[in-house]
């Protein structure tokens, strides 16, 4: 008996290898929120050093956004081809370049391929580090582990707005070099992922890397065969391609994967933003400064929860909450301008725009922003996992660019209109979780993806 009590106990624990590999996978993540954070508070020096028209800046902006659809295209065939750790090493070299190639800038053709560099990266990084942490992680703490990864956004994003404030254009350009350098010495340290050799047949591997990740005290045998038995059913069938995303045995998984993508995009999370200070001013602010860091205040804290909740609460209920929240932050933020409109109270609309913008930024770090990657990283099985995870990658890259264009001329239309039509997107996501979305906390993914499926 006590035997098996110390080996349960064993199980639970963290060991330091799983700790160490999602500490370098991350890294990842918080060159991705550097890249997404730097255009903002560098965009004054750039403009002024280089000579460029606010069109020229427009487009260096913007290019990151082409770059990581790129990098979303290939993402899972790159994965898939040379490994989860030879896919982020391609990576850190796509962003060291294109970062470098941003420091030593002189014109507005070496910002624009630095960037675009930087976004090719960026795209690849959006797949394969969530996807690395989900296979390695135990299923009682996969969750938590794989939304560190949207923590690491969050927090790259508000350094670089942090650090801009003092840092100059090129000196901020060299802090997204860091972690890539970090990342690429950390990879000679971590395991491969596990399922990834099962795949390939590599056993001896397997059982190695396997047995790093849970511990060398830990009995690994049912894990390994559960894995092994569901890989070797999936080898004798061929790759699927993107037309047999859409056969009978795939499509849940698809319609989730990308549904989810599709409403984190279109809920307007760009838009707020990319354009928050902006937002800030329109509704009666003189700067949007203040708002700006209340957001970053609000953003890590509730990101972290998000972390700490996902194991215990599960994915549906906090999905659920967010999808809420950023319906009635859009909602909040639509009744500002309305009160703007017809001159309701003093400063009512200042109230509710601050309001709203807060309950959004929140509500979309505890679950909308972290948790469709995480959900993105479980349902597919290993043979459709390149073709299904670039087009979702794709999906929400191209999102991304979309919501991000048309957002200020959905403004001259309506600025009541367009965040009450966020509104109604985030409402329709609430239906859409409690739908079609499946409760994956605590179990393996050789179960979630079993369950999903008609192999």
């Amino acid at each position: 008996m006590e035997p098996l009590l110390e080996r349960k106990k064993l199980s639970q624990t963290v060991p330091l290898v799983v700790v160490t590999s999602t500490a370098v996978a991350v890294a990842g993540s918080f060159v991705f929120g550097i890249s997404v954070g730097y255009s903002s508070p560098a965009q004054t020096g750039i403009m002024l050093d280089l000579g460029l028209s606010l069109a020229e800046y427009s487009l260096f902006g913007s290019i990151l956004t082409i770059g990581a659809m790129l990098g979303a295209i290939v993402s899972g065939t790159i994965t898939e081809k040379v490994g989860r750790r030879y896919a982020m090493s391609i990576a850190d070299v796509f962003c060291i370049v294109g970062w470098l190639s941003i420091v030593f800038s002189k014109n507005y053709w070496h910002l624009d391929v630095g960037r675009f560099l930087v976004g090719c990266g960026i795209g690849l990084f959006s797949y394969v580090v969530p996807v690395y942490i989900s296979e390695i992680t135990p299923k009682n703490l996969r969750g938590s582990f794989a939304t560190v990864n949207q923590l690491m956004i969050c927090c790259g994003a508000s350094l670089a707005y942090l650090l801009g404030t003092f840092l100059s254009w090129r000196a901020l350009a060299i802090l997204g070099v860091a972690p890539c350098l970090f990342q690429l010495l950390g990879l000679f340290l971590i395991p491969e992922s596990p399922r990834w050799l099962s795949k390939l047949g590599h056993y001896q591997e397997f059982e190695v890397a396997l047995q790093k990740l849970r511990g060398v005290d830990v009995d690994i045998f049912e894990e390994a065969e559960e894995i092994k038995e569901f890989t070797k059913k999936l080898v004798h069938q061929k790759e699927a391609s993107l037309i047999d995303l859409f056969k009978k045995e795939y499509v849940h998984a698809v319609t989730v994967g990308v549904g989810l993508m599709v409403l984190q995009q279109f809920g307007g999370v760009n838009a707020i933003c990319f354009y928050a200070s902006e937002i800030f001013v329109s509704a009666g602010f003189s700067s949007g400064n203040s708002g700006m860091i209340a957001m970053v205040i609000v953003q890590v804290p509730m990101t972290t929860l998000g972390v700490l909740l996902m194991d215990k609460a599960g994915r549906r209920p906090l999905l659920l909450v967010s999808a809420a929240g950023t319906c009635l932050g859009c909602f909040l933020v639509g009744l500002s301008f309305l009160s703007q409109a017809y001159q309701w109270a003093k400063d009512l609309n200042i109230i509710l725009a601050l309001a709203g913008i807060l309950v959004y930024t929140g509500s979309f770090s505890l679950g909308m922003g972290g948790i469709p990657w995480v959900i993105m990283s479980e349902i597919f099985p290993i043979n459709m996992k390149g073709s299904a995870g670039s087009l979702v990658t794709l999906v929400s890259w191209l999102g991304s660019w979309i919501v991000s264009y048309t957002f200020n001329f959905l403004l001259l239309w309506s600025s009541v209109g367009t965040f009450f039509l966020f509104a109604s997107i985030c409402g329709f996501t609430v239906l859409f979780v409690a739908r079609l979305v499946p409760e994956t906390k605590g179990r393996t993914l050789e179960e979630i993806q079993a369950s999903m499926s008609s192999l």
